[in-house]
C-alpha cells in the first residue's frame, strides 16, 4: 500500500509517516500542493493524506481538482487553522474529501481512519471500468463484447494500474515498482513486454481500449472510435507459450514498438 502525505510542517508530517511506517505503508511526501497535485495525478496511490493548508495550492484546491480530473484516490484532509471547525470539515468534504481529521492528529485515530478508507476503497470496487472494457477483480479477467480473456498475476497488475491511472499518464518506472517490487531486478523492457501482452488480449475482446505510449512519460488509456470485433483465440503451441516465457523474464525485446 502507498500513502501520498503532502505536509509542509515537518513537527506533523514525521509522526504521521513514523505512523505509516508502523502499519507497513509506503509513503511519500510533497511539501507544497502543487508537487503534491502533481505527484497525484502522475502515480498510483492508495490514499492521499492532505493538509488543508500547504503551501502554493490549498488542500481543498488540490481536492476539487483530483477529483475534477477523475483521480478516484481516498482523500483524507488535515484540517485545524479555522476556528469554526465544523465548518472546515464540511468545505472539506464537500472539496472532494473522504474524511477529515483536526490537527494535531491522534496517532491511534490516524491509523484507524487510514485503515477504514483504504478497506472501504477495496470492497466498494469489483469492476473497473474504461469504454467498452471491464477488468474484474475477483474473476482476473478482462471483459469485453460478451468475451473474456484471463490474465496473469502480472498481467493483471499492469491492466489494474493502468485501470486505475484511465486517462492520466502513469510512468514505467511507476509500474515497475509498483508491480515488480523497488527491490526486484526486473527492467522496462519487463514492462513493455507485458503492454505488449495486454494490447493483443485487448484487441482478441474486441475492446475499444488502447494503451497509448507517450515517449519520456509513460502510458495511458484511450476510447477508440469503433470497436473490433472479437477475435478467435487460436490455440497455444509449446514453442509460443515458451516464447512467451522468454520475453516476461526480459530476456528478449518487446517485439512491437510501444
Amino acid at each position: 500500500m502507498r500513502v501520498l502525505v503532502m505536509e509542509s510542517e515537518q513537527s506533523i508530517e514525521e509522526p504521521i509517516r513514523l505512523q505509516l511506517n508502523a502499519m507497513g505503508y509506503q509513503n511519500e511526501v510533497a511539501e507544497d500542493g502543487v508537487t503534491g497535485l502533481e505527484k497525484a495525478v502522475r502515480d498510483i496511490y492508495d490514499l492521499a493524506i492532505v493538509d488543508e493548508e500547504l503551501p502554493q495550492m490549498s488542500g481543498l484546491d488540490i481536492a476539487r481538482q483530483l477529483r475534477s480530473r477523475r483521480v478516484g484516490v481516498p482523500i483524507l484532509m488535515l484540517t485545524g487553522g479555522s476556528s469554526d471547525k465544523v465548518s472546515a470539515r464540511i468545505d472539506a468534504l464537500k472539496a472532494g474529501a473522504d474524511y477529515c481529521l483536526s490537527k494535531p492528529v491522534d496517532g491511534n485515530e490516524l491509523s484507524s481512519v487510514v485503515q477504514a478508507l483504504i478497506r472501504r476503497e477495496k470492497d466498494q470496487v469489483d469492476v473497473l471500468r474504461f469504454g467498452n472494457t471491464e477488468l474484474d477483480l475477483n474473476s482476473v479477467c478482462l471483459r469485453a463484447q460478451g468475451t473474456r480473456e484471463r490474465l496473469s498475476q502480472k498481467e493483471f497488475d499492469v491492466m489494474r494500474l493502468l485501470m486505475r491511472a484511465g486517462a492520466n499518464n502513469i510512468s514505467k518506472e511507476a509500474i515497475l515498482n509498483r508491480v515488480w517490487g523497488y527491490e526486484s531486478d526486473a527492467v522496462q523492457n519487463n514492462v513493455e513486454a507485458y503492454i505488449v501482452f495486454l494490447r493483443k488480449k485487448l484487441r482478441r475482446i474486441g475492446s475499444d481500449v488502447k494503451i497509448v505510449a507517450v515517449r519520456m512519460v509513460g502510458y495511458h488509456l484511450e476510447v477508440m472510435d469503433e470497436a473490433p470485433k472479437p477475435q478467435e483465440v487460436p490455440a497455444k503451441s509449446p514453442d509460443r507459450r515458451r516464447r512467451k516465457n522468454r520475453i516476461a523474464q526480459g530476456a528478449s525485446e518487446a517485439t512491437e514498438k510501444q
